[in-house]
């Protein structure tokens, strides 16, 4: 079995380990990624208690974050449309008003992720997301009256204002759970720790997605039975995040490294601290830059397989969630993959073969545009070759990151990865109408296997 033996780096947790596969005092070593003996699959993950309750949380919280947008669009359907006209520019409003707050405030957030116990950030912002969408359909009904403030309702200023704060509580989750990973679990077993919790993310956003707007409609049914009307995919939704909450009350982690708590003005300070130490590690840096660049492929896909589909003689341009959906399958097999046997090869090997993958599947698919199989097999390979660029590179990162500076560094991993989203979202229509979608694959295939291998290199050479 291969070990990676990474220096150069600084104090990270090591090996021998203490109780519930944490460092004791006095046992970290300077290692950017010294692996110890590694537990084979998920058994080792799943066995520890802590890990499998944070897990629970994270599947009831995900699944809350994709329903509720479809609930969004459920509330805009229902009050908001007008006969004869489309929801989209609806729609569309509540979209940025999602996205805002993941580019305003990632870093920032990851400042305070560092500063709060984690358990304590997991725990309020599911229990306040979820007591804000409990509690939204009695504000729609308060504020139904109310008029307008120029061409738009005050109800619906209230359903922007509310997932504003919902985004806002997410940037504070994401880092915080990210932080608290490598906290409860086994340094040896973070392969397979972020293994599952890709397919998790993952399988959230395909079930959620699919089955958001059936079980909107039964849980609507149930709550109309009992005698509240209208509510019951609010309420869905709100004890989906509360029941986040409350499991994630039931870990129980060892005392955290917190940063030392600073006045607001020390704010930006912190952010450039969390900066200034992207810097000067190149492995941390080349990592999240292989994240970034990877969540652009992804958010291309999801613009161009609507005109991928459009394309394709056998099916609509409706269905082009098949598509999207073989990607995601293909990324939730390969999560599995890395999580039973990554633990035999080098990380930065993996997220070259990644890499590599990605580049050719998205080459090749610039020869299948019109052929539904080919298509579909191909965004598999692609999913399966994200995931062993992801899951890798995520995994390094909390390895080789101080417990003081996760948060920051999280943080301003998120906020890159919203900002590269955002501009790929806005971009990738407007691409592909200039120059054809061949054209756009066969760059984007380009793009990644250059970029992939410069920055493998980069970090290879680091080791040296």
């Amino acid at each position: 079995m291969l070990r990676e033996v990474e220096s150069n780096s600084p104090t990270v947790e090591g090996t021998p380990r203490g109780v519930n596969g944490l460092a004791s005092p006095g046992q970290e070593v300077s290692a950017i990624d010294i692996q110890a003996p590694e537990n084979e699959g998920f058994a080792a993950v799943l066995a520890n208690r802590n890990f499998l309750t944070l897990w629970l949380g994270q599947l009831f919280s995900q699944l809350a974050d994709k329903i509720y947008l479809v609930l969004m669009i459920a509330i805009i359907s229902s009050q908001f449309e007008e006969p004869g006209q489309t929801i989209s520019g609806w729609v569309a409003a509540v979209m940025i008003a999602f996205t805002i707050p993941a580019v305003l405030f990632g870093a920032l957030a990851g400042v305070f992720v560092d500063r709060w116990p984690k358990r304590a950030v997991l725990v309020l912002s599911n229990l306040l997301r979820g007591g804000l969408v409990v509690l939204l359909p009695l504000g729609l009904w308060l504020t139904q009256g109310w008029g307008q403030i120029g061409a738009v309702p005050v109800s619906f200023l209230l359903l922007l204002a509310v997932t504003l704060a919902m985004s806002t509580l997410t940037q504070f989750f994401a880092p915080a759970e990210q932080a608290i990973i490598p906290v409860l679990v086994d340094r040896s077993d973070l392969l397979s720790a972020n293994s599952l919790y890709t397919t998790t993310m993952m399988a959230a956003v395909i079930v959620g997605f699919a089955v958001g707007e059936p079980l909107l409609g039964l849980s609507d049914r149930l709550m109309t039975a009992l005698g509240v009307s209208h509510h019951g995919p609010a309420l869905l939704v709100g004890r989906s995040y509360l029941t986040a909450g409350a499991c994630l009350i039931a870990i129980t982690p060892p005392p955290e490294t917190l940063a030392s708590p600073r006045d607001l003005a020390q704010i930006w300070t912190d952010i450039r601290d969390g900066l200034d130490y992207l810097k000067g590690h190149a492995q941390v840096r080349v990592a999240i830059l292989q994240l970034v660049l990877l969540s652009c492929v992804f958010a291309a896909l999801a613009v161009l397989a609507v005109r991928l589909a459009e394309l394709i003689p056998t099916i609509k341009a409706s269905q082009f969630g098949v598509l999207l959906a073989a990607g995601g399958l293909g990324l939730a097999v390969g999560a599995l993959f890395v999580g039973n046997f990554g633990q035999r090869f080098l990380k930065r090997y993996l997220s070259l073969a990644g890499t590599l993958g990605l580049a050719l599947s998205l080459i090749d698919l610039d020869w299948t545009p019109e052929q539904l199989w080919p298509s579909i097999v191909l965004l598999a390979l692609i999913g399966w070759s994200g995931s062993l660029v992801a899951i890798p590179m995520q995994t390094l990162i909390q390895q080789n990151t101080p417990k003081d500076m996760r948060g920051k560094v999280f943080g301003l991993q998120n906020n890159f990865i919203n900002i590269a989203l955002t501009l790929t979202l806005a971009l990738a229509s407007l691409v592909e109408t200039s120059v054809g979608l061949s054209n756009v694959f066969l760059g984007l295939g380009v793009l990644v296997g250059v970029g992939g291998v410069v920055t493998w290199y980069i970090a290879d050479t680091a080791l040296r």
